[in-house]
């Protein structure tokens, strides 16, 4: 296991532990970060302006296209870190 994988399998257990909920951009930060890290590039339609939520994690997503998994994994671990 690299050592990005670890600190991404840790931060996804202190994330759920977080005193405090984040704001929304940091969510859909935490959320893009995420998914590239999970299931790398954004290959998913481009939702409805209408859904509005989905369209903002969809955008969030897209933004990180071509970043590496380790590289997403150590951002989401870095970010949790600076939430603790």
């Amino acid at each position: 296991m690299s050592s990005a994988q670890a600190a991404f399998d840790a931060a996804l257990q202190r994330v759920k532990t977080l005193t405090q909920r984040p704001d929304n951009a940091t969510l859909l930060q935490l959320y893009a970060l995420y998914k590239q890290a999970t299931e790398g590039d954004n290959c998913s339609p481009k939702p409805s302006l209408t859904d509005l939520v989905a369209r903002a994690k969809w955008d969030a997503w897209t933004k990180l296209q071509g970043m590496s998994r380790d590289e997403a994994m150590q951002r989401y671990a870095e970010l949790v870190d600076r939430l603790s």
